[in-house]
């Protein structure tokens, strides 16, 4: 559910000093080639992981006859490419974190919070360098049961890209202008730090007190602070775990990497690059003017095409920010010369991005799939409908704003031009039905699909749009990696997180209380709704539901509620809080794609949140909406 990368610390957060001179000079040049290093890298990791996975695919279904040891390399290099990934997105300041808070303090203080965000993350990566070089070195005696190679070929990426990461850290808070504002954060990390150390004789006796703590005071603190998402639940974990238990880090490290290396997960990178394909094919344009053909003469017939064409396209980049920015460019100058408000706009943009959170492939829906065992297809089977429950909901929304709307200017298109947009779009419509028709009736998995959709976007690409950009190959798989790298950390970190609740016994007490709770499966539906639309506007989807799923789906099957229906209200419940003001980063996401200022959409906005509360309420309420079409 990540809506861009606005968020982050680094090169783009303006406390580097511009032009540098003498040693800040080699710094940057250090800078610069520990780029290189870890961005082609990552690149190169990208595309090999599309080319052995195809492979696999094209040996199982063409030939019939299995590569046996492709999904193990596959899982070897993605670990690889996440760190890295994960590398190249703390240089660029593309971690997830939540800026509301940050954003509304004085120019200083928000400098300083910046530069507290990255000592934060130091300080967890100086932590755990030592239990990661640990695991790695256990993990040599174990032999892959395919390649036949020691393991320790996989585990060793997370030392590396924890050093490398370090490294990252260092040379950023060396950059930092006033060089004192470095130091202070510095100061102030290393003084918690000192603090929660002598407190640990305190700590240790006050049980599960310590998870309010730990998991609500540090975490909290830490995401409000503008901490990294990733980073805070780390931070947070490794001091419960070392400070009121006996557990041994190495441990923590172990949890990450189960949390990191699911080969579901796999197809996380493979879809974002997707993304990046069909906009650079024109794939997208060509869906957007096919359907601008069909509805452009009808009263706010742009509107509805813009509900339309985020179904058609969600999902697949893995970033509802390039699904905006695939669909916003091509409609937004049109409809504003038929008078619509940019803030009306940006409104529907940004909840349309809510509504179409459990459109498959849904990265959401794939993450749930990797920490709670539903069926991958069953969800992307469950997605469809109710994200048309909601997009009828905001049609009638637009009907009623768009009812007196003057068309006297617009021409209708002629039954000609209609057929020649439907023949020339029509490689691009059919793409994603392609998809997922394909996962859901099993002829291959989410991971393979997605390779099978690449090879078909770059025929098309190349063939039939005549649009395919060589140079801008390079940045697009750097771009994945980063962006897959910051969603796979996430995910490791939040793992390790729901570990350590699991093992203190709270996911036990969390049970017992929900299931007492009044209202039986209709109140558990109503509590779940508010805390996800909570968790969405704080934490983000993805970290959400890696740590609270695994709690939190075993109770609704206890109460009664079918898990794929589950999936689909928690998952639009976590949208609505991504893209509802004033904390949903969702938003201003979708401002900034729109280039127009968030005041402006603050009013037109609220009838399209109540429409988005009234479907999801319809879909929490009829589970068919979700279930219906389950074989």
């Amino acid at each position: 559910m990540n809506v861009g990368h606005a968020k982050g610390v680094g090169p783009a957060s303006s406390l580097l000093e511009t032009p540098a001179t003498g040693w800040r000079a080699s710094l940057h040049g250090l800078d610069r080639w520990l780029g290189i290093a870890t961005e082609l890298p990552a690149a190169a990791l990208v595309l090999a992981d599309i080319v052995v996975l195809f492979t696999g695919v094209v040996a199982r279904y063409v030939f019939h006859d299995p590569i046996v040891w492709t999904d193990e390399l596959a899982g070897i290099l993605f670990l690889w490419m996440s760190m890295l990934g994960a590398v190249v997105a703390l240089r660029r300041g593309e971690h997830m974190r939540m800026t509301a808070f940050v954003a509304k303090a004085s120019p200083g203080t928000r400098a300083f919070l910046d530069v507290f965000a990255l000592a934060a993350a130091l300080a967890f990566l100086l932590l755990v360098v030592h239990p990661a070089y640990e695991y790695a070195s256990e993990e040599a005696i174990v032999v892959t049961p395919a390649l036949e190679i020691s393991n320790a070929w996989r585990a060793a990426a997370l030392p590396v890209g924890v050093l490398l990461m370090i490294v990252v850290s260092v040379l950023r808070l060396l950059q930092v202008q006033p060089p004192g504002r470095s130091l202070k954060a510095l100061a102030l990390v290393g003084l918690v730090c000192l603090v929660f150390w002598l407190l640990a004789p305190v700590l240790a006796p006050l049980g599960k007190a310590n998870l309010v703590i730990f998991f609500a005071g540090v975490v909290g603190a830490c995401v409000f602070a503008g901490v990294p998402i990733g980073f805070a639940f780390a931070l947070a974990t490794f001091g419960f775990l070392s400070l009121t238990t006996r557990t041994p880090m190495i441990v923590l490290v172990g949890r990450m990497d189960e949390g990191m290396s699911h080969l579901i997960l796999l197809a996380i990178p493979l879809f974002v690059f997707l993304g990046l394909l069909i906009e650079m094919t024109g794939m997208a344009r060509a869906m957007v003017q096919f359907l601008a053909s069909l509805l452009g003469h009808v009263r706010g017939g742009l509107s509805y095409v813009l509900i339309g064409a985020m179904y058609l396209v969600s999902g697949i980049s893995g970033s509802k920010a390039a699904d905006m920015a695939a669909i916003a460019p091509v409609l937004f100058p049109e409809m504003k010369k038929r008078g619509a408000k940019p803030g009306d706009l940006v409104a529907l943009l940004a909840t349309t991005g809510a509504q179409t959170e459990t459109i498959p492939p849904s990265i959401v829906l794939i993450t749930i799939g990797s920490v709670t065992g539903v069926s991958i297809a069953a969800l992307f089977t469950g997605g469809m409908l109710p994200g048309i429950v909601l997009g009828v909901a905001l049609c009638a929304v637009v009907w009623w704003r768009y009812r007196h709307e003057d068309l006297s200017g617009v021409q209708r298109a002629s039954g000609s031009a209609i057929g020649r947009a439907l023949v020339y779009a029509l490689p691009a419509v059919a793409l994603p039905f392609v998809i997922r028709a394909a996962v859901v009736e099993g002829v291959a998995t989410a991971t393979e699909v997605s390779t099978i959709g690449i090879v078909y976007s770059v025929i098309a690409g190349l063939a039939v749009y005549r649009q395919f950009d060589f140079r801008r190959v390079l940045p697009m798989l750097v771009e994945t990696a980063a962006l897959s790298g910051a969603i796979i950390f996430i995910i490791g970190a939040a793992t390790g997180m729901a570990w350590g609740l699991t093992q203190s016994g709270f996911a036990q007490d969390l049970a017992a209380a929900m299931e007492a709770m009044p209202g039986g499966r209709a109140g558990f539906l109503a509590v779940s709704v508010v805390a996800f639309v909570v968790l969405g506007s704080v934490l983000e989807g993805i970290p959400a539901i890696v740590l609270f799923g695994p709690l939190m789906f075993p109770i609704a099957r206890a109460v009664g509620v079918h898990e794929v229906h589950y999936a689909m209200v928690v998952v639009l419940a976590m949208g609505l809080g991504l893209f509802a003001p004033p904390f949903g980063v969702g938003y201003y996401a979708a401002c900034a794609i729109g280039k127009v200022d968030p005041v402006e959409g603050m009013r037109p906005i609220w009838g399209y949140l109540v429409a988005l509360v009234i479907g999801l309420i319809a879909v929490a309420a009829v589970p068919w909406f979700s279930i219906g079409f389950l074989k």
